[in-house]
C-alpha cells in the first residue's frame, strides 16, 4: 500500500476535491488557472504511477484496483462540475453539449459494471487502441475546457458578448474534443459490450 505508485494514485483521488474546488466559481479565473495546473500534475501522476509499478516490479492488486477508479473519479467530478458551471454551454445547441459529457459518464458505468461482471469469469476486457484515443479527446478536452475558464473566463454564451472566434477558440476546441470522445465512447463501448455478451445466458 505505501509504494511510491500507490501512493501517487491515492494522491490524485485526494486531490480531486480540490480541483473541484478551484472549479466551482467560474467567473474566477485565477482558479480556473490553478485548476488546470492541478489537472495537469494529476495526468501527469496517471502516468507516472503505471511506469514507476512496471519498471520497478511493484505492480500490486492495489494499484490495479484503485488505478481506474482514481481516473473515473476525476473524470466524473471535472464533467459534473464544468457542467453545472455553464462551461458545457456552446453555440448553437447551447446546453446539448450536456449530452456528450452524459454518453462518457454512463458509458464509464457501464463497463466498470461489465468488468466486475466477468471477473468471477477470468474474463478479461483488453484496451483496444480506439479506447486509448477516446481517453486522449477526453482528458484533452476537459483540459481544454478548464484552460478556456482560465484564459477567456465563463463561455461567452453565459455572458452573452460572443465575438471573433479568438475570443472563445479554447473552449471550442474542448467542446469539439468532447463530442470526439463521445463518439469513440459509444464505439469502444460497443465493443466491450460484445464481449461481455458472448458469456451472457
Amino acid at each position: 500500500m505505501m509504494s511510491l505508485p500507490n501512493l501517487l494514485t491515492m494522491s490524485r483521488i485526494f486531490a480531486v476535491p480540490l480541483l473541484a474546488f478551484l472549479l466551482w466559481w467560474p467567473d474566477w479565473r485565477f482558479g480556473y488557472g490553478v485548476g488546470f495546473v492541478l489537472y495537469c500534475v494529476i495526468g501527469f501522476t496517471d502516468y507516472l504511477d503505471g511506469y514507476l509499478a512496471r519498471a520497478q516490479g511493484t505492480v500490486s492488486k492495489l494499484g490495479v484496483f484503485l488505478d481506474p477508479i482514481a481516473d473515473k473519479i476525476m473524470v466524473a467530478a471535472v464533467i459534473l462540475v464544468l457542467a453545472a458551471q455553464g462551461y458545457m454551454r456552446g453555440p448553437y445547441v447551447g446546453d446539448l453539449h450536456v449530452i456528450a459529457g452524459l454518453i462518457i459518464l454512463v458509458r464509464e458505468i457501464a463497463v466498470s459494471g461489465l468488468r466486475e461482471f466477468l471477473g468471477p469469469l477470468k474474463v478479461s476486457i483488453p484496451v483496444s487502441k480506439l479506447a486509448k484515443w477516446k481517453t486522449t479527446f477526453q482528458l484533452m478536452s476537459l483540459g481544454a475546457l478548464i484552460l478556456g475558464g482560465a484564459v477567456h473566463g465563463p463561455p461567452c454564451v453565459i455572458r452573452g458578448d460572443c465575438g471573433p472566434l479568438a475570443d472563445q477558440w479554447i473552449h471550442l476546441v474542448g467542446l469539439a474534443s468532447l463530442w470526439a470522445a463521445a463518439v469513440l465512447t459509444l464505439v469502444t463501448g460497443w465493443d466491450y459490450l460484445r464481449v461481455g455478451l458472448k458469456h451472457m445466458d
